[in-house]
């Protein structure tokens, strides 16, 4: 086995760089442009809270974790949880303080290089200090149970992992790696469509890596959301790597297939010159940018103004019977929040008539507010997550 770190070239295309990622590029870039135009920030920032959700959901399908919404979101709340969902749900509240923080981060303009070592360690550290007590081992093949320190690397004197027929660098050489990993993929960030087709390699590459005892899938698709905000990509955050790979373009096997295709070494003189296949890094590529690529239309779809306004509007209407209640909830979508004064001015009744209808709305989950005196604003409620967003979260483990 190649303990160099050069094992893990190619991890760029920097000879000459295929027509169809450079197209996809531009797609991506185009697409993403677009997304939740015209929405007003503040219910961009609602939405976004909505999609980290739905990013953990699929996040811990592809581990085999399946996490009712429901249950996250009450452990987002502090609510109580079931003995039986408790784990999972504490499980996937930690992914979501971690995204939310890499968000900020990246919306106060300090958010590091996510292919620094530094970042990786800081990521997993965020997600395992907040993960139950259940999820903090991890059992290796000689029968050995371990404790996770949150964010330390494999390093010399930890046992040696092996996932599935891939044997990852040894422990004592994991440092080497990334550092070589962090320094290739810092040269893509010069370039425009170099930072959004690196995504792919780097995803791959960190996995093959496996530089934790156990954490690698999650920090690895993590740190490809922070890298898709540094690219210009990220959309305000509404759209989800993690639910594309759970669910694939064709198939929900995809993403385990093509992770293992990536491995492949190089195939003759005419494969590149690194240790591994520079055919099957493109390949992996050009699937993983088209299934962004993917992603990205769906929620500029599901996300659309008016398609999202006239949804929204029916749904109140239904849920409520009050013609007037619709109309409150587009001008909050529209302005982002409302001052509760004025909720008398947009519906043209009476204070009095106004403020129960305003009430109602609030009591029902479709708009929140801080305290009793603040404005409002939208709310995306999880009862009603499939009138509003079709399709969202699957209905069975992946």
């Amino acid at each position: 086995m190649i303990e160099t770190p050069g094992r893990i070239e190619p991890c760029l295309f920097e000879e000459f760089l295929p027509a169809e990622l450079a197209d996809l590029a531009v797609e991506i870039q185009r697409a993403a442009d677009a997304l939740g135009r015209g929405l007003h920030p503040d219910s961009a920032r609602e939405l976004a809270d909505l999609v980290r959700i739905m990013n953990c959901y699929y996040s811990n399908l592809i581990e085999g974790h399946n996490t009712r919404p429901r249950d996250i979101e009450n452990a987002l709340r502090g609510a109580e949880l079931a003995d039986e969902t408790r784990p999972l749900a504490l499980e996937a509240r930690a992914h979501v303080i971690v995204q939310r923080q890499i968000d900020e981060d990246y919306l106060r303009g300090t958010l590091p290089s996510p292919t620094g070592p530094g970042f990786l360690s800081w990521v997993h550290e965020g997600f395992y200090e907040e993960m139950p007590e259940e999820f903090r081992f991890v059992e290796y093949p000689d029968g050995r149970r371990e404790e996770i320190v949150p964010g330390k690397f494999r390093s010399e004197g930890d046992p040696e992992v092996a996932v599935g027929r891939h044997l990852p660098p040894s422990s004592n050489r994991v440092g080497d790696f990334l550092d070589h990993f962090a320094k290739r993929y810092r040269t893509a960030e010069n370039s425009a469509s170099g930072r959004i087709i690196a995504i792919a390699g780097a995803h791959h590459r960190l996995n093959y890596i496996h530089p934790f005892p156990d954490g690698n899938g999650r920090v690895s698709r993590l740190m490809s959301h922070a890298m898709a905000l540094k690219a210009g990509i990220g959309g305000q955050g509404l759209w989800s790597i993690s639910r594309g790979l759970a669910r694939g373009l064709e198939d929900r096997g995809e993403y385990k297939r093509m992770m293992d295709m990536a491995d492949s070494p190089r195939r003759g003189d005419r494969d590149g010159r690194g240790n591994l296949s520079l055919a099957a890094l493109q390949s992996f590529t050009a699937w993983f940018m088209r299934v962004m690529l993917d992603q990205i239309r769906f929620t500029t779809g599901l996300f659309d103004l008016a398609g999202l306004e006239g949804r929204y509007k029916r749904l109140v209407l239904d849920v409520t019977g009050d013609k007037r209640a619709p109309e409150l909830i587009s001008a909050v979508l529209r302005h982002g929040q409302l001052n509760r004064g004025e909720a008398g001015l947009v519906l043209k009744v009476s204070d009095v008539t106004a403020r129960k209808t305003l009430a109602e709305l609030v009591r029902l989950g479709f708009l929140r507010s801080d305290s009793p005196k603040t404005p409002v604003r939208l709310a995306f409620p999880l009862d009603y997550r499939e009138r509003l967003f079709p399709n969202l979260f699957a209905e069975e483990p992946v």
